[in-house]
């Protein structure tokens, strides 16, 4: 009996892993874009579900921003359907003159239909083929533009949903690209290569054909790994930071007319890295906005270096001291 190719034994063991908490009648998605790292993906999950009991289907988004594209989703599909899943093509709209621009548009539109294929079919989590290699690319994407830990914790090999409940996985970060490009080759399957996936135009290709390699050159083989391992302990940071504001938070804040307030003194006694967390994390979940580092700062001072300055001027939102208050509000209306 010949051996197990070992692309395939390595994309089949991080699929197991990932399935084991739906074993015995949990039913996942996969994402298929029909590349190599989610056709391996779709490969290794249709091998590995039926023996753990999980059901699985595979949805391939045409975004249509590309001459072929649904010929290529219809290939993907075919695929899947070759692997014994259920498969589906789902065409959207993306407007390459969203704000964010078209990458954005399209990762925006993509992951809604997802999540609505997820809820039509009663699915408890949608499998995303990252690798290991856009993890890295992902972190050195957020050190040029000084995006700060959370940032550069890169994604999640698990992330739930609070509001939908839906589990995003990605069993492949562990996993080179080139694992996955070898395992697609020893089952004989034909993965379709992206042309945005060469397009120069975009940073992420840059990174990928130019940064990332001439860094391996330099420094050494092993760079990708070094920049994955990083993003897996800043999340690890990341996460006991968020324990530590849902302990606190309750106790340091209170309701204030059209909007929220932070005591000052307990942003005062908290170490600068926790109280910048907290400043951020006060105006995402009541304002559903991000701050920069120098807004942080700004409000940072008001706690900090108190000398009367004024209200400040935040994406969705004002802060002002009142008191021994930092009050967040809505801004004036016609603002």
């Amino acid at each position: 009996m010949p051996s197990l190719n070992p692309a395939v034994a390595e994309t089949r063991r991080a699929v197991r892993a990932a399935l084991q908490p739906f074993a015995d009648g949990g039913e996942v998605i996969v994402a298929l874009s029909g590349g190599a790292d989610s056709l391996a993906l779709a490969a290794a999950t249709a091998f590995e579900a039926p023996k753990l009991g999980v059901r699985v289907a595979s949805i391939t988004v045409d975004h249509g921003l590309q001459p072929g594209s649904a010929a290529a989703a219809d290939s993907a599909a075919a695929a899947a359907a070759a692997l014994g899943i259920e498969s589906a093509v789902v065409r959207v709209t993306v407007d390459p003159a969203a704000p964010g621009g078209p990458e954005a548009a399209a990762r925006d539109a993509r992951y809604r239909a997802l999540t609505e294929a997820a809820a039509a079919r009663g699915a408890d989590a949608v499998l995303l083929g990252h690798t290991l290699d856009d993890q890295a690319e992902t972190v050195l994407l957020g050190l040029a533009r000084g995006s700060g830990a959370t940032s550069l914790a890169g994604m999640a090999p698990v992330r739930r949903d609070d509001t939908t409940g839906l589990r995003w996985l990605r069993p492949f970060l562990t996993v080179r690209r080139q694992t996955t490009r070898a395992a697609c080759a020893a089952a004989g399957l034909d993965p379709w290569d992206d042309p945005h996936n060469t397009d120069r135009r975009f940073a992420r290709v840059r990174v990928r054909e130019t940064v990332l390699p001439v860094l391996e050159a330099e420094l050494g083989p092993g760079v990708a790994e070094a920049l994955a391992r990083t993003a897996e302990q800043l999340r690890e940071d990341a996460e006991a930071f968020a324990e530590m504001i849902h302990e606190t938070i309750e106790d340091i804040v209170e309701p204030a007319e059209a909007g929220i307030a932070v005591s000052t003194a307990a942003l005062a006694a908290n170490p600068p890295a926790l109280r910048h967390r907290i400043i951020r994390h006060v105006v995402a979940s009541e304002f559903g906005q991000s701050l920069t580092r120098s807004q942080t700062l700004e409000v940072a001072r008001l706690v900090t270096d108190w000398s009367g300055q004024g209200p400040i001027d935040l994406p969705g939102c004002r802060a002002a001291r009142r008191g021994g208050l930092i009050e967040f509000t809505a801004p004036p209306t016609g603002i």
